[in-house]
């Protein structure tokens, strides 16, 4: 670059620039095709895929809902270090800098390529967004400085010149990328969820005495909002479906195949119920539980429809990014409320939560049954099809663990009368009672508030005489309707739900 000098910073700006340009003109072409080809959903969702079980499930342990976000940031962080490499390179010579850009598209192409729902045109967002990087990368690190005025330094001109071409060239792509990200499918998706009005159910749910939710400050809200609900699955981006194109097949060991859309789905007879679902990564007293009220069509009047042959003992849910999930077929058409669910808490799903479809099976975690953004039901058999987190260590399906929970109190609470109080399940079985100890006193029953189903979680209080000052624990255990008693055994999560009691340490002043 005449009258300019390259220095070793300015190549790993140059780097930077050039992935940054990459993945914004990725967003933009993705958004013709699908989000999901986009190149760092892509290799974000790949990632995912080839993660050891044991790395995932310490992700999941230790961050939560927010280990999507994390993973995100870490893959960002890498590719801008891997990207000021590929600069730095390009400083010695240019064709090391775009040996570089080949393998970061290529690594895109791969990742975007190989997704179970591949589309045709999905290495397309990476090879556009890796030609913009290397027109990009040469025309900061080879662009000629040109004439300088004679009472300016060229080497000033030339730098100006450098951050000119680079910001404008990453603000162009980082606009463009979020328009095409934001405003793209997924704003006309949200439009048209929004435009959508839910048939009343032909089977409504059962009217709640009051004294199903018990009014303690701190106690979990018997219905979860929606903004409040935990949301654990593989998809780094969320899955963006028109519902005016949405098609639903249901195959596989069937006497007779269905092809549905939407429509059909909403013009079949709904049922409206409560139902608790929870996650089989949830540690002993976590958050990843919540209970909703779900509107939707029942399973068995699908499976009633196909007619399953005989031995196809498996229900496969399958998404539009290609996870599966596989239920006992039994389940699906034993009485309990298993469904295709549209509609939650009132309104269509939200996005993030399976919109347009997803499926429900109450006492089965969802590892196993509740396949969100639902495309495909598939019959099969244990012994012939391995569903996504199988191989993975994971347990084949087994019924929800018996679980207590202590909301309140946290952490501190006043001497005297304490009101202690949270939530117990074991879907499909109930709950038959709740107990609180104090360190290590004898057990007392809490006062459970009224069952709704054997399906939801119920509310509990004990009230708590005479609590002295000091550091006390609380711990709590339930009892389900079959009359077991929850185990104090600890256990992991893996490989098919925790075990253990819920305590917690009060410090009374």
């Amino acid at each position: 670059m005449d009258g300019v000098t390259i220095t070793t910073r300015r190549a790993a700006i140059a780097g930077i620039a050039a992935a940054a340009t990459a993945l914004g003109l990725g967003e933009i072409v993705a958004a013709f095709i699908t989000p999901l080809s986009a190149p760092l959903s892509a290799v974000g969702d790949a990632v995912i895929a080839i993660s050891p079980e044991g790395l995932d499930r310490w992700a999941k342990e230790t961050f939560g809902t927010a280990d999507k976000p994390l993973l995100l940031g870490g893959t960002l962080v890498l590719l801008g270090v891997f990207a000021a490499g590929i600069g730095i390179l390009a400083r010695r010579r240019l064709a090391y800098g775009m040996a570089g850009i080949v393998v970061f598209t290529a690594i895109g192409v791969l990742s975007a390529v190989t997704r179970p729902t591949a589309e045709a045109l999905a290495a397309l967002p990476s090879v556009m967004g890796g030609a913009g990087a290397a027109v990009l990368l040469y025309l900061l690190l080879e662009l000629p400085a040109g004439q300088e005025p004679a009472a300016e330094d060229p080497r000033m001109f030339g730098r100006r010149r450098f951050m000119v071409t680079a910001g404008a060239a990453v603000a162009a792509a980082g606009v463009g990328g979020f328009a095409a990200r934001t405003l793209g499918q997924g704003s006309m998706v949200e439009q048209a969820r929004g435009e959508i009005k839910l048939p009343a159910p032909a089977d409504p749910a059962p009217g709640l005495p009051a004294s199903t939710k018990l009014k303690v400050k701190g106690i979990t809200p018997w219905h979860t909002p929606n903004g409040d609900f935990y949301r654990i699955d593989t998809a780094l981006t969320v899955p963006k479906l028109d519902p005016a194109q949405y098609r639903l097949r249901v195959y596989g060991r069937v006497e007779r195949e269905l092809d549905l859309s939407y429509q059909d789905i909403l013009d079949m007879p709904l049922i409206e119920r409560d139902i608790t679902i929870s996650c089989v990564s949830n540690e002993v007293g976590g958050p990843l539980v919540g209970n909703a009220r779900w509107l939707g069509v029942r399973l068995s009047d699908i499976l009633d429809k196909v007619k399953p042959h005989k031995g196809a003992d498996q229900l496969v849910g399958r998404s539009s990014d290609g996870f599966t999930a596989g239920a006992p077929t039994e389940l699906c058409r034993d009485g309990r409320d298993a469904m295709l669910a549209v509609g939650m808490n009132g309104e269509p799903l939200p996005v993030d939560h399976g919109f347009p479809v997803r499926m429900i099976v109450p006492g089965l975690y969802g590892y196993v049954s509740a396949t969100k953004w639902l495309t495909e039901l598939q019959l099969t058999s244990f012994d012939d099809f391995d569903a996504y987190w199988i191989p993975r260590g994971w347990s084949t399906p087994s019924p929800i663990k018996t679980t207590s929970r202590i909301d309140t109190p946290s952490s501190s609470a006043k001497a005297g009368t304490v009101t202690v109080a949270g939530v117990a399940w074991a879907q499909h079985r109930g709950i038959e009672a709740v107990e609180v100890r104090v360190d290590n006193e004898d057990w007392r029953e809490a006062e459970l508030a009224a069952e709704a189903s054997t399906d939801v979680w119920r509310q509990w209080k004990w009230t708590w005489k005479d609590a002295e000052p000091g550091t006390h624990t609380l711990t709590v255990r339930a009892v389900d309707g079959d009359g077991e008693t929850q185990t104090e055994k600890v256990a992991p999560v893996a490989p098919d739900g925790a075990t253990g009691l819920h305590s917690v340490k009060v410090t009374v002043e």
